[in-house]
């Protein structure tokens, strides 16, 4: 039976998945164009409807995959320090080295892709998606102060919750600066005052007392 129209001998669906996923990663779901994902693929029109479906379902696995890997990623980064604070920081300080790295496309895919939701011409679909996964830092957040709670590592008084929305949304403001070209030295800069809410040391040690 001869091969596909379009569709190279070498085909692997991983790296065309990840090369699509960086083109909506830049543009998010309506800037991306399907010539700008078939030249990034390397495969026709056709055959990326072949392989993945339509520009919505070629997205939506882009963006599952993208969100697995975060999970992963972040996971481990929260829960190996054993220091509350130092884990959070290094978070957010790796955040900001991926988000200005010059390799990667800049900022962060889910937020890119949030900013086109609202409008009639995002499928319901991709944004209950990109709903979806815009709380799963924010959670992963909070599942890692309820921990330093556990340990002793925050003042009873210090509500986890808003602490992991703050850190959150200073994440996501960090990823708009990227992607407007704001480098990693002012991200740092952000950092460091977001940092600065965290209950100091002695105010710790007084409350366990």
């Amino acid at each position: 039976m001869p091969a596909e129209r379009g569709r190279p001998r070498s085909f692997d669906t991983e790296t065309a998945l990840q090369r699509a996923t960086e083109v909506f990663w830049r543009h998010g779901f309506k800037g991306a164009s399907m010539a700008e994902l078939t030249a990034a693929t390397g495969l026709s029109k056709p055959s990326l409807y072949a392989a993945f479906g339509d520009k919505e379902s070629l997205y939506l696995q882009c963006l599952q995959r993208y969100g697995a890997q975060q999970v992963e990623l972040q996971t481990q980064m929260l829960s190996d320090e054993p220091d509350a604070r130092r884990a959070i920081e290094l978070f957010m300080r790796a955040m900001a080295q991926v988000q200005t790295d010059p390799a990667m496309p800049g900022g962060c895919m889910v937020v890119t892709g949030s900013a086109d939701c609202g409008g009639s011409s995002t499928p319901e679909a991709v944004e209950a998606a990109l709903r979806g996964a815009s709380g799963g830092t924010e959670q992963r957040l909070l599942q890692r102060l309820q921990r330093a709670e556990r340990e002793g590592q925050l003042p009873a008084g210090v509500n986890a919750k808003s602490l992991a929305t703050l850190f959150a949304s200073v994440l996501t403001g960090m990823a708009v600066m990227a992607k407007s070209g704001q480098g990693r030295k002012k991200l740092d800069a952000v950092v460091d005052a977001a940092m600065s809410v965290w209950p100091p040391a002695k105010h710790v040690a007084a409350k366990r007392k």
